[in-house]
C-alpha cells in the first residue's frame, strides 16, 4: 500500500464513525403531534415559535421538527463524538508512524544495498587486473594464455601452445608459439603495423608473481639467427617470437625491458 493510502484510512474511518454516531441517534417523529410532547418540551416549543417565529420545516403531517429536538442531537452527537475522537486520534497517530516508519526502513534498505554496490565496486577496482601462475598477457591485443615449459633437450615439435623456453640465457624470459594458432594476435599486429615499441605484456611466474615489460625494438630474421634472441640480459627482459613470412619462413622477434 503507498504512503498516500495509509493517510486516507484515518480519514475514511473518521467519516464512517461520524456517520455510525448520526444514525444512532433516535430522529424525532415527524408523525407525533404537538400534544403527544411532553408539557415542557411543548412549552419551549411554543416559547421559541412564538418569540423568534421559527417553525420546522414540516414532515408529512405538516408538523416541523423544533428547535429544541435540534439542539438536542447535535448536542448528543458532540457528546458522542467527544467519546470517539481519541480512539480516532490516536488510530491516525499510529497509522502515521507506520507509515514514517515503513518509508524509513525503505530508505535504510536501500541505502544499504547502495553501499554494497559501491564496497565491491570498490574492491573490485582494487583488485590486480592480472594474476594467476605460468601465465602470459599483452592486453592491447586481447592476448591471453597459459605457458607451458618447453624444455632446451626437447626434440618433439611444439604443439599451438604458448611455451618458456629453456635455452635462452639469464634475465631473459623467452616466449614462443605458432603464428597460426596462440600466437596469431601478435602476428596480425606485426603485418598490420599495430606492433609498436612501447606496447606492454605481462608474465606470471610459478610463484604468482606479475611482471610488466614494454616493447622497446623487435626485428625478423631466419630460423638460424638466434644469438641476439637467447642471449642472456642485463635487466629483467623478455623475448617473444613467431613466425612470419609466407610460408612462415621467417622469425619474428620483439625484446621488452622490465618497468
Amino acid at each position: 500500500m503507498a504512503f498516500r493510502d495509509h493517510l486516507r484510512l484515518p480519514a475514511r474511518l473518521a467519516i464512517a464513525l461520524v456517520l455510525a454516531v448520526v444514525a444512532a441517534v433516535p430522529a424525532p417523529s415527524l408523525a407525533a403531534s404537538p400534544t403527544g410532547r411532553p408539557a415542557a418540551e411543548a412549552a419551549a416549543t411554543r416559547d421559541l415559535e412564538a418569540g423568534a417565529g421559527v417553525r420546522g420545516s414540516g414532515g408529512p403531517d405538516g408538523v416541523g421538527v423544533s428547535a429544541p429536538v435540534a439542539v438536542a442531537v447535535s448536542i448528543e452527537v458532540d457528546l458522542r463524538l467527544g467519546q470517539i475522537r481519541p480512539f480516532i486520534v490516536a488510530r491516525i497517530a499510529a497509522e502515521r508512524a507506520a507509515a514514517e516508519a515503513a518509508a524509513a526502513e525503505a530508505a535504510a534498505q536501500a541505502a544499504a544495498a547502495e553501499a554494497a554496490a559501491a564496497k565491491a565496486a570498490a574492491q573490485q577496482a582494487a583488485a590486480p587486473a592480472h594474476s594467476g601462475t605460468n601465465h602470459f598477457w599483452i592486453p592491447s591485443l586481447g592476448l591471453s594464455r597459459s605457458v607451458e615449459t618447453f624444455a632446451c633437450s626437447r626434440s618433439t615439435p611444439p604443439a599451438n601452445q604458448v611455451y618458456r623456453w629453456g635455452c635462452a640465457g639469464a634475465n631473459n624470459v623467452y616466449i614462443f608459439g605458432h603464428a597460426w594458432g596462440v600466437m596469431k594476435p601478435l602476428h596480425d599486429a606485426y603485418v598490420s603495423g599495430r606492433l609498436e615499441v612501447g606496447m606492454t605484456a605481462l608474465y606470471a611466474d610459478g610463484k604468482g608473481h606479475v611482471r610488466t615489460y614494454r616493447v622497446t625494438e623487435f626485428r625478423v630474421v631466419t630460423p638460424d639467427q638466434v644469438d641476439w634472441a637467447i642471449a642472456a640480459q642485463s635487466a629483467p627482459s623478455m623475448t617473444l617470437q613467431t613466425c612470419v613470412g609466407a610460408n612462415s619462413d621467417r622469425r619474428l622477434l620483439v625484446r621488452l625491458v622490465a618497468d
